[in-house]
């Protein structure tokens, strides 16, 4: 007979998220999570597989708490505004101390290589493919715009919000306000 959880999984996938939001996934080693997580190997093993297992759990824990910035976003009647307004949400989403952790996808991106796990390769294009239909689905709110503009238009705000993302870890509030106010200049 399996013997019984002694933890709660949410809870533990919640501090692993902390932890690979705070230190990147390559840094992030077993015996941290062990650490973080107050569990031992087999049960991370026992419950989640692996690194990556728990990794692409604690992908699904960070996607639960940003959706709140994207539901607000998804229902705004605002258009561009909204997506501005989406922006600076964000910032004090990411924010830990005066600086913010930036975004555990973006930071992930920006340290793993192409010979990465493809799962985790495929949830990170997933989520980011995922908000930049929400940024098209508000741009489409201005009916003067084509097609054509409205894909360009939520490109050029999905890697904005790339580039803010890995920002929020190093520039002030003001810098990072004035990269936003340029963002959404003549939009």
């Amino acid at each position: 007979m399996p013997r019984a959880k002694k933890y709660n999984e949410e809870e533990v996938i919640e501090k692993a998220m902390n932890l690979f939001w705070r230190n990147g996934y390559e840094t992030t080693s077993m015996q941290m999570l062990e650490k973080e997580m107050g569990i031992n190997k087999f049960s991370i093993y026992s419950s989640f597989g692996s690194k990556n297992g728990v990794f692409l759990e604690s992908l699904k824990c960070y996607k639960q708490k940003l959706n709140k910035l994207l539901n607000k976003l998804k229902e705004s009647e605002n258009g561009i505004l909204g997506i501005k307004q989406y922006f600076y949400d964000f910032i004090d989403f990411t924010k830990e101390t005066e600086f913010g952790k930036g975004c555990l996808v973006t930071n992930t991106a920006n340290e793993i290589g192409e010979d990465a796990d493809e799962q985790i390769k495929d949830s990170l294009r997933s989520f980011t493919e995922e908000v930049k239909q929400v940024f098209s689905k508000i741009l489409k709110q201005d009916r003067t715009k084509d097609a054509s503009t409205i894909e360009q238009q939520a490109d050029f705000l999905i890697i904005s919000m790339f580039g803010l993302s890995s920002a929020t870890r190093i520039f002030t509030k003001e810098q990072l306000h004035n990269y936003i106010e340029n963002i959404f200049k003549n939009k």
